[in-house]
């Protein structure tokens, strides 16, 4: 009998207008400097909806292939800013590549955490109220499966811009965006139902609330236990030394 083949996973609408505006930038429909069309434009262009369309900014700002100006919208960014690789290339990660990332974010995540609760400012405190106050709404919402990875996604972030870091934020928006997929099964109905969503928000208030305190090294061990929880709910404990069989082990 013939050996069975991992079967790749398919692109979401998000990566499918991501990779036709980056191609569209590669053939020179939009040259570096070039404003991008605007949101509405977007949507009408691919015939999706506007959360797919800033899911797909969003991966392409972390690429590289887009900045933002504020007050001004988004741009094509010179070519030297522009990514050159993915953590993810396409298709299914395998268990040693997921294995892997939970490692380095686990590492980033906790170091980002403890900085930005030794260094955040109101703005910054404004920013991870807004992404939880997403979430929150996601929890309760028939669209979480929408929102509830794009604002996952935003938190994190912010906690990285509360580092004052630019080079962390870029890295963690980077990481984030390639990582991003892993989050929907926590933000889905099946991931409502079995308490994943319940669960992953409970951590991340329990690092908001270290930040808004101050306490690094309570942020760095809130984060470190957040990676950990993730990493559990994909099988992945192992590799972060958490016992899976443990109380209290999350689903």
């Amino acid at each position: 009998m013939a050996s069975l083949q991992p079967v790749e996973r398919p692109m979401s609408l998000a990566e499918v207008v991501a990779r036709e505006l980056e191609a569209w930038v590669r053939q020179g429909g939009l040259a570096a400097g070039a404003q991008l069309p605007s949101e509405k434009e977007l949507v009408g262009r691919f015939c999706v909806s506007r959360a797919v369309i800033r899911e797909a900014v969003s991966r392409l700002k972390a690429d590289g292939w887009i900045e933002s100006r504020q007050g001004a919208g988004a741009f094509v960014a010179p070519q030297g800013r522009r990514g050159s690789f993915r953590l993810i290339a396409g298709g299914a990660p395998g268990a040693a590549t997921l294995g892997d990332i939970f490692e380095l974010r686990s590492v980033v995540e906790a170091g980002a955490a403890e900085l930005a609760a030794r260094r955040r400012r109101p703005e910054d405190l404004a920013c991870l109220a807004e992404a939880m106050a997403r979430m929150e709404a996601a929890l309760d919402d028939t669209g979480g499966a929408e929102d509830g990875p794009n604002a996952d996604d935003a938190f994190h972030v912010a906690i990285a811009a509360a580092t004052g870091n630019p080079m962390i934020q870029q890295f963690v928006a980077f990481m984030g965006q390639q990582f991003s997929d892993s989050r929907r099964p926590t933000w889905d109905a099946a991931g409502q139902g079995a308490g994943r969503a319940a669960a992953a928000q409970a951590e991340h208030r329990a690092i908001f609330e270290a930040i808004q305190a101050g306490d690094g090294a309570a942020a760095a061990q809130a984060a470190r236990e957040h990676i950990a929880a993730a990493a559990q709910r994909l099988g992945l404990a192992h590799r972060l030394g958490v016992d899976e069989n443990e109380e209290g082990a999350k689903p």
